[in-house]
């Protein structure tokens, strides 16, 4: 197990098989292996004890066959943060140790870097920090309004006030064009760290008007007073979400 500061970090890759957009997604092939199975071996270069969980016995044994450990969980959790909560008690259960920090890697994102976890796992160096997150500057040529990047605005300490799907800030006295050159934008990378107590806390709480409109977990985290310490990255995240993004995916695999 990977340790940091005395801290015991375990990741965990929430994996399902029914999406809406590309059903089977973990298991679709980039190069010759499947997208989990590529996704597990990038983080299992920065965290020693890494699972994935998942409710599907087709991942599961997809996960056996490469020789990755896996747990099984319900079909009922909502979000990968739901489901990183249940895979905890099995895996303590099982292993008879405690988890101090959950790192929450999404299952598809196959690209993600090491420096980016050692990233994230640097929040936690403070003791003070519950829940950790990444964020990226938005580059000058990209566009602000796409809503499915969210954006985030953060404290003078790097804690974050807000994330949407909007623009936020917005400059009321100033062409939309400029707006870049007034403000550094930021948008959110979906890569989590949590303290373990904090996880079942947050994943106890009910849905939040704030979550409900922007369709953001992280929000109901925030509106309960429970803060999330980013640090920027410099790399983008790069998603497989339909099955376009996984002839990119195989295009920048032959590179």
């Amino acid at each position: 197990m990977k340790t940091v500061t005395g801290h015991h970090f375990t990741g965990i890759i929430p994996a399902r098989y029914a999406s809406t957009r590309f059903p089977g997604k973990p298991l679709a092939i980039i190069g010759n292996k499947p997208m989990i199975q590529l996704v597990y071996e990038r983080v299992s270069t920065t965290l020693e004890n890494v699972y994935v969980a998942t409710d599907d016995i087709r991942i599961a044994d997809a996960v056996n066959s490469f020789g990755g450990k896996v747990i099984m969980t319900s079909p009922a959790h909502k979000s990968g943060t739901d489901r990183c909560a249940e895979a905890i008690g099995k895996i303590e259960n099982e292993t008879g140790g405690r988890i101090d920090i959950i790192i929450n890697i999404q299952g598809d994102e196959p690209f993600i870097r090491p420096e980016q976890i050692e990233l994230l796992l640097s929040c936690f160096d403070d003791e003070n920090v519950e829940i950790a997150t990444l964020i990226r500057k938005v580059d000058k040529n990209e566009e602000l309004n796409n809503v499915n990047h969210p954006k985030v605005i953060i404290s003078t300490k790097g804690d974050a006030i807000y994330f949407s799907r909007s623009v936020i800030p917005f400059y009321q006295s100033e062409d939309e064009k400029l707006w870049q050159l007034k403000h550094t934008y930021y948008k959110h990378i979906g890569i989590y760290g949590y303290k373990r107590d904090t996880l079942l806390k947050i994943t106890a709480l009910e849905q939040g008007s704030l979550e409900l409109a922007e369709g953001l977990e992280q929000n109901r985290w925030i509106e309960n007073g429970i803060r999330i310490r980013t640090a920027v990255t410099p790399w983008e995240s790069i998603a497989i979400d339909t099955p376009p993004d996984l002839e990119v995916a195989n295009k920048l695999i032959r590179k």
